[in-house]
């Protein structure tokens, strides 16, 4: 036996280059077994660096939801605030079930929602900071350091209103059939007017309020700003998602009121758009290597950047401008006095002034402006539409931002923003504890009389009905219909933000979902099924998915691409299995003498057939073994160098700005298997037609 098939090899390897046939049999072994490696290796690999990225930035390894909801929950390929994910009303006892389970090691409650936010023109917020000014000067004295602010902040308004008449002046010629508003264009000259500003502080707040109402709306640089947004615990969620960092400010403060801003959506939305598009050039240059000569979006940058100059020249007072325009003279060696003309001169920049004017920038203009339209220690007040179709607004202190380390540059993990969860509650339309005692005083105070649901008919229209009633609302829902007045609102809301809530109150409110975070991850699947069949589970009436099923269509990208690469890789098979059956059927009828021959001098038919199938099947590994041996040593040397993300999107796939492929032994057997199978089987036929070759014919000659 074993020298049967020693021999049999001898036979295969000395015939595995005796003919072209063979090599090209074997190099269209090649390219498959090549393809299966180094596209298993980089699929696997990407499965892996996006489920990091997945798990690291929002999901955790499971999450769970109300089995209610009519569709599945979708934390990136949707919104659980526009999806119709029903609200679990407690999430306290959610989580004692759960952590149960001896492989879960935390549970972290969430909701996301988004809502458009005004982030205010420029007049607005001057106009916003001088208010601020005289409630200062009227509630500790006009100092004379206040004074001065407020004469330089009424300059700045000023200016602000001469820019704006100049505009006009400019688009009028331009447009010469434009036709002005006779209001807005009385409106602009009176706060242009020097009778104006000379009673200016005899009323302040009227003067403001003028300003604000026919002033502000004239300027168009304000806009709408929509942000999405994750409630959740956040001194919770920053301890079970390890990859998050506070990068600006601080975290904020536990059980208190507050919102940690994603770094991407503070750079991308909030900051000076001239200084964003600076730090994209520079990132451009120095990370992908690009230059502004060749690279059209480089070149559009610097265009926009040189003409667009409003927004730098709206932000500075009269002091400020004249310290600009001194530096730009200074350091354009110029000696023109138009700040517009100026800027656009020194943001004209090119490749070879591009560092020098980077650095000039940040040193000599940014501490004259405002880089950011939302600075950190600001309340923002963010409106929503909450879950019964009402508008909700919510004052919220920013105390910082966050990023996830390796996906900065991620517009999908730097999509959302944190929020503590009695403020997500109360927008997305829940009686939180505060709102419970608001209406409670409202009853007391309006004498008014509460009556049960059932009874409801009768007093309302029967003859002895009040005249005042309150109707039980549905537990937990606000009533959308109730109309709520406090005079003393703006105490209301300093009480709120200065309220630090129990670690009772943060959990035992509503949430939409909860993650997930396990002690062991390689447990996954098992904890998964043993949680999806838990009778607790199921009398909470809970639903239990993956990581990957969590993420909607984002957790689908690998599982596609590998249908994809497969289907490749079959069609491919397909045509290598016609063409090595093709081609070891002409190979094995140009033996038909030698075959005959062997046939002659005793070989069996089972010999005949193992010699066919043996050769092939060795020519199939030695070919696959080399495509298998590229493959390997591709994957190598990308592991070594990486891949670079070459988008900002590919950075999640990435799980960082690089990819490290790693190659399994999977690929490899996967390759090898394959191979196999399909040279065995392509070359059944021809061999069972050598096996039957009569002797006899196949030693005839020709004559």
């Amino acid at each position: 036996m074993l020298g049967s098939l020693k021999l049999l090899l001898q036979v295969a390897f000395r015939n595995l280059l005796k003919s072209k046939v063979n090599i090209i049999i074997g190099g269209i072994i090649f390219f498959p077994s090549c393809l299966v490696v180094t596209g298993g290796a980089l699929l696997d690999s990407i499965d892996s660096s996006m489920s990091r990225s997945i798990i690291g930035s929002l999901s955790g390894h499971l999450q769970v939801y109300s089995d209610k909801s009519k569709e599945e929950l979708a934390l990136f390929g949707g919104m659980q605030g526009e999806a119709d994910i029903a609200a679990i009303d407690s999430f306290a006892p959610i989580k004692a079930a759960l952590e149960k389970h001896p492989n879960v090691r935390t549970v972290v409650p969430m909701g996301t929602n988004s809502a458009l936010i005004p982030s205010g023109n420029t007049v607005d917020l001057t106009l916003a900071r001088l208010r601020d000014l005289y409630r200062r000067a009227g509630a500790e004295g006009e100092k004379p350091e206040l004074r001065a602010q407020l004469d330089s902040l009424k300059a700045h308004v000023r200016q602000l209103a001469n820019l704006l008449h100049s505009e006009q002046e400019t688009r009028r010629v331009l447009m010469r059939d434009e036709e002005r508003e006779p209001a807005e264009e009385a409106a602009l000259e009176k706060a242009r007017s020097e009778a104006f500003w000379a009673d200016f502080d005899k009323d302040p707040l009227a003067s403001l309020e003028f300003l604000e109402n026919e002033l502000a709306p004239q300027a168009a640089d304000g806009d709408l700003l929509y942000i999405h947004y994750v409630g959740t615990d956040l001194e919770a969620f920053q301890k079970s998602f390890d990859r998050m960092r506070i990068v600006d400010g601080q975290a904020v403060p536990r059980g208190k009121r507050g919102m940690l801003l994603s770094k991407y959506f503070y750079e991308e939305f909030l900051k000076l758009k001239t200084a964003r598009r600076m730090d994209l050039i520079k990132q451009e240059r120095d990370t992908n290597k690009k230059t502004i000569a060749t690279d059209p979006l480089l070149q559009r940058y610097v265009k926009e950047n040189s003409t667009q100059t409003r927004e730098i020249v709206y932000q500075l007072d009269p002091l400020k401008t004249q310290q600009a325009t001194a530096r730009l003279q200074e350091l354009l060696g110029s000696q023109e006095k138009d700040l517009a003309r100026l800027l656009n001169a020194f943001l004209a920049v090119n490749d070879e002034n591009f560092d020098a004017r980077y650095k000039q920038f940040y040193e000599q203009l940014v501490p004259l402006l405002d880089l950011y339209r939302i600075r950190l220690g600001d309340t923002l007040t963010i409106t929503a539409f909450s879950r019964t179709g009402y508008v909700q607004s919510v004052n919220v202190p920013i105390y910082g931002t966050y990023e996830f380390s390796g996906l900065e540059k991620s517009p999908l993990a730097g999509n959302s923003s944190l929020m503590d969860m009695i403020s997500f509650r109360e927008l997305y339309g829940y009686l939180t504890e505060d709102k419970k005692e608001e209406i409670a005083q409202l009853k007391t105070r309006s004498g008014a009389a509460e009556v049960k649901r059932e009874d409801a008919e009768a007093s309302l229209f029967g003859e002895s009905a009040p005249s005042a009633l309150v109707a039980d609302a549905t537990p937990g829902l606000i009533n959308e219909n109730e109309q709520i007045s406090d005079t003393g609102a703006a105490q209301r809301n300093e009480n709120l933000l200065q309220h630090v809530y129990s670690q009772k109150e943060i959990e035992g409110g509503m949430v939409l979902s909860a993650a997930l975070i396990l002690k062991d991850p390689t447990k996954l699947d098992a904890t998964l099924a043993e949680l999806q069949q838990s009778q607790e589970v199921k009398d909470l009436k809970l639903r239990v998915v993956s990581w990957q099923q969590a993420a909607g269509l984002f957790g689908q990208f690998v599982t596609m691409m590998r249908m994809v690469l497969w289907g490749i890789i079959v069609i491919l098979f397909v045509v290598v299995l016609a063409i090595i059956n093709n081609a070891v059927m002409m190979a094995t009828m140009q033996r038909v003498k030698e075959v005959g021959t062997m046939r002659a001098i005793g070989a069996r038919r089972s010999f005949i057939l193992s010699m066919v199938l043996l050769e092939t099947v060795v020519l199939g590994l030695v070919f696959g073994g080399l495509g298998a041996g590229v493959g390997s040593g591709l994957i190598t040397w990308l592991h070594n160098v990486g891949i670079p993300a070459g988008s900002e999107e590919m950075y999640f796939f990435f799980s960082g700005p690089r990819l490290m492929p790693v190659l399994a032994p999977s690929n490899i057997i996967a390759a090898f298997a394959l191979v196999v199978g399909v040279s065995l089987f392509s070359t059944l036929y021809p061999a069972f037609m050598a096996m039957r070759v009569s002797p006899v014919t196949a030693m005839q000659t020709d004559e």
